[in-house]
């Protein structure tokens, strides 16, 4: 699990791939991704800029091989506000 709460965009890209060589080198199947939810009231220019470049920072990771998918969470792990990231065997 890794929780991007309070990261700026370098430091979440920085996050994001550090735990996604150490789920690989763990064996790992499935990474949680919380991104956090878009809070009401608040400019989404500023909320939201993490998960709007999860997909591209994904694509062009040096694990993006290694990525099977990426899905949205099940409620109970934070759904809209979270990601599952399938890696490959």
């Amino acid at each position: 699990m890794l929780d991007l709460h309070g990261h700026d965009l370098d430091g979440a890209w920085t996050a994001i791939d550090r735990a996604l060589e150490q789920a690989i080198a763990a064996g790992d199947r499935v990474l949680l991704l919380i991104t956090g939810h878009h809070r009401a009231g608040e400019p989404p220019v500023e909320r939201g800029r993490i998960r709007a470049a999860i997909h591209d920072w994904l694509a062009v990771s040096r694990h993006a091989g290694r990525i099977a998918a990426v899905r949205n969470a099940h409620r109970r792990h934070g759904g809209g506000g979270s990601l599952y990231l399938v890696l490959r065997r």
